[in-house]
């Protein structure tokens, strides 16, 4: 994005801060121990008091929650266990009367099992138009003993599985990238595109702001499904081809969804997409393509001056390939909480801290995950509540993602936390929140809360934040240190000794400074 382009000419997505709800752990308004849409309407008061400007809901589709919604069953209804869609159109109108936007999670690469399509694939013959919808095929080896090729699913385990048919033989094999719960459907087929854009507008229609799209970069495959050279149990190899995802295909597809949001003012889509190449992730970024991409290089970056430096550099370089807007997140539903994955405790905390201010002076747009907020750390969960299919399917070896998906510590001395009004909640909450409670840390100053609305806050209302570009500035071994055009200057200590600060007017730091310079684990913004 060129520097010359002004704040008014800006879509209201290209510095917005998104903030994550995790429909299912945020709050729980009718006590049966899982959060629903009243219970985040309820709250909207915290996001308008932190300085959001939309909230991204992670999927509240009617789904038999084999991955959480994941696994879609109705794409344009919502889920009883949400509050079904009246929820919904309630959320929308409060939040828009607060200024706030919704945006949803868009699954577009597999349905559910148990959608009307695919049990109608099931109770129909091989080559029929129902199995056309999905991607059928016989097994290789005598008797299709086999699956087709050698692909893994993301959650373990192979990626087909086959079905018994009519006459109950074993029959054709289903491809399913994720779980056996959720069948890639066939995007050859126009068919698929035809139901998407009717979703598309079914939810544009009742004023949602855009989309979420879940694996951004799946939906089309190889017309061969050629086999996988090695077996990667990931989402992309980092290394090699791996002809599950990011097929030429897929731009067309994106072509498609942007010519439905073109015809509503304002809508965005966000793409989900794990691609490293800078040249094939700008290419998702085509104007006539996605709005943003998801930016994952921060996440992977441990908290190493020099790693952070080459994450922020190479995510630049990508976007300006195609002048497009940069993202930034630490943490989402699906990786260990940034708190924990920093070296947990204080440490942990304090780092999470100052690579908060780091992102929040990048030029773009953020993602905040429910709960980063409040300093909560990853949760070492005992293994008879784990229900993240990752766990299941890999047979206890992988613990999966529950351990970022614990409810939010609302208010109160003990679990629930005024999450729910059940002390049974979908996964426990650890008596040590205490200290984490929204409420406790309201009316503290000094909490992680506090830094986190004061530093959206001068983000919000500060020139000093203008701008597209970053200059490197020299700094010490183990920190760096970059400006923007605005004049807003960051400084990030990962190292061992305190650090001196360039010039500067101190705005705001991660922690109190130790006779003029910035500790180890700190940021500090300068003007």
């Amino acid at each position: 994005m060129t520097e010359s382009a002004t704040n008014e000419q800006q879509p209201w997505w290209s510095r917005a801060v998104f903030y994550q709800v995790y429909p299912r752990s945020f709050a729980d308004s009718d006590g049966d121990g899982v959060g629903d849409l009243d219970g985040v309407t309820a709250r909207l008061d915290h996001l308008q008091r932190l300085g959001v400007d939309a909230i991204w809901l992670n999927p509240v589709t009617v789904s038999p929650m084999a991955d959480h919604g994941y696994d879609v069953a109705d794409p344009r209804d919502v889920d009883p266990l949400f509050g079904g869609i009246d929820a919904l159109d309630r959320l929308v109108e409060a939040a828009h009367d607060l200024g706030i936007k919704i945006t949803m999670d868009l699954v577009p690469n597999h349905t559910s099992s148990a959608h009307p399509w695919f049990q109608a694939a099931l109770a129909s013959s091989p080559g029929s138009e129902q199995r056309a919808r999905y991607l059928f095929r016989d097994g290789s080896g005598q008797d299709g003993l086999h699956p087709p090729n050698n692909w893994v699913s993301v959650f373990g385990g192979p990626a087909w599985t086959r079905v018994v048919e009519a006459d109950g033989n074993p029959g054709q094999w289903y491809l399913h990238l994720f779980d056996s719960e959720q069948p890639d459907l066939n995007w050859d087929n126009p068919e698929v595109f035809d139901d998407l854009e009717k979703t598309l507008r079914f939810w544009l229609e009742r004023g949602v702001d855009g989309f979420r799209i879940d694996v951004a970069h799946g939906m089309s495959k190889p017309a061969d499904l050629p086999d996988m050279t090695s077996a990667e149990n990931k989402l992309l190899s980092d290394t090699e081809r791996d002809p599950r995802f990011n097929h030429a295909g897929v731009h067309d597809i994106h072509r498609g969804i942007r010519a439905v949001l073109d015809d509503y003012r304002d809508a965005v889509a966000v793409g989900e997409v794990w691609v490293y190449d800078n040249a094939e992730f700008a290419a998702y970024l085509r104007p006539d393509e996605l709005h943003l991409g998801f930016n994952f290089r921060l996440v992977r970056a441990a908290f190493d001056a020099g790693e952070i430096h080459d994450a922020i550099e190479n995510s630049l370089a990508a976007v300006a390939l195609q002048n497009a807007t940069p993202t930034w997140t630490l943490s989402n539903h699906d990786v260990e909480r940034e708190v924990t994955r920093y070296g947990g405790g204080p440490v942990g905390l304090a780092r999470a801290k100052a690579m908060a201010l780091v992102m929040l002076a990048l030029p773009g747009a953020v993602f905040v995950y429910n709960g980063e907020e409040l300093g909560l750390p990853n949760v070492e969960l005992p293994d008879e509540v784990l229900q993240d299919p990752v766990w299941l399917r890999s047979g206890g070896t992988e613990r999966g993602r529950d351990g970022c998906r614990v409810p939010m510590p609302w208010s109160g001395e003990a679990p629930p936390f005024g999450f729910s009004e059940s002390a049974d909640t979908w996964l426990p909450i650890p008596p040590e929140w205490s200290e984490l409670t929204v409420q406790k840390q309201s009316a503290d100053d000094g909490s992680t809360l506090a830094f986190f609305t004061t530093a959206l806050r001068l983000r919000r209302e500060r020139t000093e934040f203008d701008g597209w570009s970053v200059e490197w500035l020299d700094s010490a071994p183990d920190t760096l240190a970059f400006r923007l055009p605005g004049g807003l200057s960051c400084v990030l200590n990962a190292g061992t000794e305190p650090a001196e600060l360039p010039d500067g007017e101190l705005l705001f730091a991660s922690a109190p400074l130790v006779a003029g310079a910035l500790p180890p684990d700190a940021a500090a913004w300068l003007v």
